[in-house]
């Protein structure tokens, strides 16, 4: 038996989480490799929890960004080897290894809650897993087939030499035609190849990769990776069906104040650079409100332009609006006073003198910290933007989730996207991803690749700002124009491209998910034993309501 224990974050305290046969234990670690049917042993703190999970995190939702942009399962390889590499390094090989099941098991409880979350963990687990399986020697592959107990066997030579044709027909079907000569001349061992039930390789078989006859399929080696990531699939599934019973059943009603928020907000983080405080990225002060409408039409995205145009046409935005707007601008480096001339000016006609400064004020100061419980809100990422469903007469939201096929042609038209780029981006909205329309948006308007991808409407005008200036260079005068600079010259700093601050999402409150000494992971054993949002802390005054004002 072995245990599992969690060291609460407050006093050092410790608590057994789970008691788990562990068969065959000691063969199994010999291979970094892993099916995850065993619970790590020793002790994890609060905070290790979180990131292992963060570091995890960043790994699967990198390899959905590649294949996002197109990239096959067998262009990927060296590419999720090296995100996971860089994610899960340790000082020692022993240590690498749990963090691996730690964070696997923890993701689990973050993504078994609904059915889009358990199918978006399975299949990037399942290509990491593919992935590190291909990336193994040999021999280390055959003794995690043994290890595991998988029923793969190779091919005897009279099964063999009975489809040795054969097989040297698909190699040179693909192109492989000095692997078809060494099979022929018979250079190529029989346990080269596995005999499996076609079903088990779908993958290989819609791409027409391997040989099929009588309902079975022939799988090279170089090909197991698709064979033994079937029954860990498999395995995941059923883990996380269980899972999602158990968590809700066992530990989110009991842990609805400490553990549940930290495991929840898992599933909805981002993960990008924090753009929360532009005093901290050096761009706080940098625009105007009068550089507002030049760099509304040269560098913000499609769901902001809609917006500064709504409120210049209509003198007014509902509440959700102006939060989403003015977190953005407040991201870009306008300060609060010219926030403040901002607001006033647009809303003028609508919110003269005192109206404003009695129903809208309020609103404006509070988004940078300066009333309530003066927290220092963060602007929007394009997750939260994508999830926010805009009512009648609202024009928040993301434009590529709300928009008609003609009305986001118009749009991006009208920012002077390239048409290429518009059927593109508009093809892509109409699939659902939302995104990659705003990239290929981006890309058409400014005549370059977007490597970063888009994943929050502050990078977009960062890398706008960036690829402004780089074609323009530095001693262009009209980086200054183009930058508004006719104010002050304040735009002009942003034109320089203010370089993007890689941070870590900031912890959800370790200390308090601690709880007393990690109780709250105690119950866990109930979850993850047999198989396996983000809350802010409120401040010691209780928080004064916000004025909202449609």
């Amino acid at each position: 038996m072995a245990t599992f224990l969690a060291a609460g974050a407050v006093g050092g305290a410790r608590k057994v989480l789970a008691e788990v046969q562990q068969p065959n234990r000691v063969h199994r670690s010999k291979v970094a490799l892993s099916m995850y049917r065993d619970m790590p042993e020793g002790e994890i703190a609060i905070e290790e929890f979180e990131r292992f999970a963060m570091d995890r995190l960043r790994v699967l939702k990198g390899i959905d960004d590649l294949k996002a942009k197109g990239f096959r399962v067998d262009q990927m390889q060296d590419k999720v080897i090296e995100l996971y590499d860089k994610h899960m390094a340790t000082a020692q090989r022993e240590e690498k290894q749990r963090k691996d099941a730690v964070s696997h098991f923890v993701l689990r409880l973050a993504y078994c809650r609904t059915e889009d979350l358990r199918r978006w963990l399975i299949s990037q687990e399942c290509d990491l897993f593919k992935a590190r399986f291909k990336d193994l020697p040999p021999r280390d592959q055959r003794v995690f087939m043994e290890a595991n107990e998988l029923p793969f066997r190779p091919l005897g030579r009279p099964d063999f030499e009975e489809v040795q044709e054969q097989l040297a027909q698909v190699l040179l079907s693909l192109g492989q035609a000095q692997q078809a000569s060494a099979l022929l001349n018979g250079k190529v061992p029989p346990e080269s190849y596995y005999k499996v039930p076609f079903e088990q390789v779908p993958d290989l078989v819609a791409s027409r990769r391997v040989y099929l006859q009588a309902g079975y399929a022939y799988v090279s080696k170089d090909q197991m990776s698709s064979l033994v990531v079937q029954p860990f699939r498999s395995a995941l599934s059923k883990a996380l069906v269980l899972t999602a019973r158990r968590w809700a059943a066992v530990v989110a009603p009991a842990e609805a104040d400490r553990l549940a928020p930290v495991v929840e907000s898992l599933s909805q983080r981002y993960l990008g650079p924090d753009y929360s405080d532009a005093e901290k990225r050096g761009v706080a002060g940098t625009i105007t409100a009068r550089d507002i409408p030049v760099l509304s039409k040269s560098s913000f995205p499609l769901c902001m332009v809609s917006m500064q145009q709504a409120l210049h046409d209509s003198h007014h935005l509902k509440h959700d609006g102006r939060m989403q707007l003015g977190l953005f601008l407040k991201g870009i480096g306008l300060p609060l006073e010219e926030a403040m001339r901002f607001w006033r000016t647009e809303m003028a006609a609508v919110a003269p003198g005192d109206k404003f400064d009695k129903q809208y004020a309020y609103n404006v100061r509070h988004n940078y910290g300066k009333e309530g419980n003066r927290k220092d809100y963060t602007p929007y990422t394009c997750a939260k933007i994508i999830s926010s469903t805009p009512g009648v007469g609202q024009v928040h939201g993301c434009p590529y989730k709300t928009f008609s096929q003609e009305s986001l042609r118009s749009a991006l038209a009208r920012l002077q996207v390239a048409p290429s780029n518009i059927e593109a981006a508009v093809g892509m909205a109409a699939a659902g991803n939302f995104q990659l329309a705003c990239e290929s948006a981006w890309e058409g308007k400014h005549g370059c690749a977007c490597n970063t991808g888009i994943n929050h409407p502050n990078q977009y005008f960062e890398e706008s700002r960036k690829a402004i200036q780089a074609q323009q260079g530095p001693a262009d005068p009209a980086a200054a124009v183009a930058a508004g600079g006719a104010a002050g010259g304040g735009a002009a700093a942003a034109a320089s491209g203010t370089p993007k601050t890689p941070a870590p999402a900031a912890p959800a409150a370790p200390a308090a998910a601690a709880g007393g000494g990690g109780g709250a992971t105690a119950q866990l054993q109930d979850v993850l034993g047999d198989s396996s949002r983000q809350q802010p802390q409120p401040d010691s005054a209780p928080p004064a309501k916000v004025q909202r004002t449609d």
